[in-house]
């Protein structure tokens, strides 16, 4: 009887002992091949990368800080697509979102570049002035100090700064900004596990300072307390990958090991929640029920896996980048000769009209866009002397910009009844058609001169960028992700919505608006505006 005591004793000490250890599915192994095959994944998706959240600055930073193979002049082709980026912007990545420049620099430090010198312009200097910075709202000194911090950069001087920022001023926004209970959230009373992420990996460098110790300590309990049982999190009422990445990246910055027992739940870690999410041979998915994997989770969840492997082997985590190697530049080859993948039909339209300009679009905010359009007569003025950007333009003005932006031959085929074998827009209607760029407002009309829509603009252009060899794909979940900033998003309608995503995601929008209106009627300036820079990133001027 005594011994079977003991034996019980014994037990239930093993058992409480196991239950107090933080177990975990996941393997190291796992991991490894998980990243490798990860990397090909994006090295596949982003054959071209450019400046852009999708398809560019994230995937670069992925695949440097994981050190997996990449193609032959990768990195150089992407510091290439910068400096004419830069240089065709006059060094004006975005008058109001800073987050742009924030992202680029970070990119730029990965592969050991320094984004003070990039086709003559010194990147970093926006961060300098506060308010522009603060604009956005918390994201803007997070990303202010990420991008500063990953290079060691010195706090830039702003001459046109109307308040000259300090590191210490962002770190006291971002703490002013911390919600009562711990954590951050870009709008809203509830902690965001995303952004709270990124306000941790913000902090991580800063946490000598008692008031910033504090706060990540209040935000660490309540990240555990928000954390799922599969060792995941939700936002917006959904359990998603991205926010799971942005907290594995923070743990890793703050030094804290994924086994913490603190973000152990039910026996599941962050690293077992991730790898849910992971499709071999195809990325990762945004959620458990999407439909297949995303360009974005999937970049994400590469950098995400280049931190847990970088943590792993003791190496300085992912945005502490003084380990960089910097790569060597030089001259690209293949500038305008569209990206791999592209349509063959699909080719740069020639200058016809070097240096055509129109007096009435001086100084307007999309004038280097026009004059490279009518250049190549992709666009025409009204007359020699007028362009008129603020006016509308029609459904078939519209499709003859887009077939003539892509190179295509015009041809008139027998589809709708309101388009004439004899009409002047007949062949580029027939050729948008034929490419899948264009549908009809009904079965047997297209309405040539109805006026374009800012969303019906969007949904065309997305189409015509699918051509170009550029990954279109959006979950409604990405697609909500990106235009949730916007206030009148929901009026947007379904078949516009993973197109208006891709357009401001890829820039070929401007973000800086704070609304979409996509049912008003598109103005020729911003119909040059989205063509100018569809044509850059497919690497077609």
């Amino acid at each position: 009887m005594k011994l079977h005591r003991v034996e019980s004793l014994v037990l239930a000490l093993a058992l409480a002992l196991s239950l107090a250890l933080p177990a975990s599915a996941y393997s190291q192994s796992a991991v490894d091949a998980a990243l490798t095959d990860t990397a090909a994944c994006v090295c596949a998706q982003t054959a071209a990368p450019r400046v852009g959240s999708v398809g560019g600055d994230w995937a670069v930073l992925g695949l440097a800080r994981s050190g997996c193979a990449v193609p032959e002049n990768y990195y150089q082709s992407y510091y290439a697509a910068v400096e004419k980026t830069v240089q065709a912007c006059g060094g004006v990545l975005d008058k109001r979102k800073y987050t742009e420049y924030s992202r680029v620099i970070t990119a730029l430090s990965s592969i050991g570049k320094d984004a003070r010198s990039v086709a003559g312009y010194d990147l970093t200097t926006p961060l300098g002035d506060y308010e522009r910075t603060i604009w956005q709202g918390i994201n803007g000194p997070v990303w202010a100090l990420i991008a500063l911090d990953s290079r060691s950069y010195p706090m830039p001087r702003n001459p046109d700064a109307v308040t000259q920022a300090t590191r210490q001023m962002y770190v006291d926004r971002i703490l002013a900004g911390q919600l009562s209970g711990g954590g951050w959230s870009q709008s809203g009373s509830v902690p965001d596990p995303d952004m709270t992420g990124m306000a941790l990996q913000a902090l991580a460098k800063y946490q000598s300072q008692p008031a910033v110790k504090t706060a990540v300590d209040a935000a660490l309990s309540r990240m555990s307390e928000q954390q799922c049982s599969e060792g995941g999190f939700s936002s917006w009422g959904t359990a998603n990958f991205e926010s799971c990445v942005q907290m594995i990246v923070a743990l890793t910055e703050l030094g804290i090991p994924l086994s913490d027992s603190r973000f152990v739940k039910n026996g599941n870690t962050l690293a077992d929640n991730l790898l849910t999410f992971y499709r071999k041979g195809v990325g990762f998915a945004h959620t458990q029920d999407g439909t297949g994997s995303d360009q974005m989770a999937t970049e994400q969840g590469l950098y995400g896996l280049a931190a847990m492997e970088r943590a792993a082997k003791k190496q300085n985590s992912l945005y502490r980048m003084g380990d960089a190697a910097e790569i060597e530049t030089g001259s690209v080859p293949g500038a305008g000769q569209g990206l791999s993948g592209k349509n063959a039909d699909v080719k740069a339209a020639a200058v016809v009209s070097p240096g055509k300009t129109f007096a009435d679009i001086s100084g307007h905010q999309d004038q280097i866009a026009v004059e490279a359009l009518a250049a190549r007569g992709i666009l025409n003025g009204k007359s020699d002397a007028v362009f008129d950007p603020d006016a509308s333009m029609t459904r078939a003005q519209f499709t003859a910009a887009v077939v003539r932006a892509l190179g295509l031959t015009p041809r008139a085929v027998e589809k709708f009844t309101d388009v004439k074998a004899g009409d002047w827009c007949a062949g580029y209607v027939g050729t948008a058609y034929t490419y899948g760029i264009v549908n009809g407002t009904s079965d047997t009309a297209f309405t040539p001169g109805g006026t374009i829509t800012r969303q019906q603009a969007a949904a065309m252009v997305a189409r015509a960028a699918r051509l170009c060899g550029m990954n279109t794909d959006y979950s409604a979940a990405a697609a909500r992700d990106v235009l949730a900033q916007f206030s009148d998003y929901v009026k947007c309608s379904a078949f516009a919505l993973e197109a208006l995503a891709f357009c401001y995601d890829q820039g070929i929008l401007d973000e800086s608006a704070l609304t979409i209106q996509p049912r008003r009627a598109i103005t020729r300036g911003e119909v040059a505006g989205m063509l100018y820079h569809l044509l850059n990133e497919a690497n077609l001027l």
